[in-house]
């Protein structure tokens, strides 16, 4: 239930411009997580989110991007081990398939990681599209995404 609620958690900050943990509260609550602000806190703080300035001028919670890249890839890992049910490509195009409404948190999993060769992704309700610079990227990637599911 932690990985699904961290991977919510992640989806939510990518939608929406969430600057409190009341917000991020509500927010769970809405989406059928029922936790209490102890626990928002505490997923705040293993999640290592941080407030970066918003387009609007206010903050908003972010992933942290300046993390250890181990840490980040665990976090990863985890998210997108609970998400993902499939992996193929054509050409330079990698195509993700996942549960129902787990595509955007698995999507901003993978953009924090900061793959080389990824060209720029774009998630759906279920389905992640990641261009690559090329076929052989492609190839590369959904091999070492693959890896990932076992």
């Amino acid at each position: 239930m932690k990985s699904k609620r961290h991977s919510k958690i992640l989806e939510l900050i990518g939608t929406f411009e969430i600057d409190t943990q009341e917000e991020l509260l509500n927010k769970l609550n809405e989406n059928g997580f029922r936790v209490t602000q102890a626990t928002v806190s505490r997923d705040i703080r293993e999640l290592r989110l941080i407030k970066v300035q918003s387009a609007a001028g206010g903050y908003k919670y972010s992933i942290n991007a300046t993390k250890e890249s181990v840490d980040m890839s665990f976090k990863f890992h985890a998210v997108f081990s609970e998400s993902v049910n499939s992996i193929d490509y054509a050409e330079n195009i990698v195509v993700i398939k996942c549960y129902v409404g787990m595509a955007n948190a698995a999507c901003a999993a993978l953009d924090s990681i900061k793959w080389k060769g990824v060209v720029g992704t774009l998630a759906g309700d279920d389905t992640i599209f990641c261009v690559m610079r090329d076929k052989q990227g492609a190839v590369d990637f959904a091999e070492q995404l693959k890896k990932l599911m076992k």
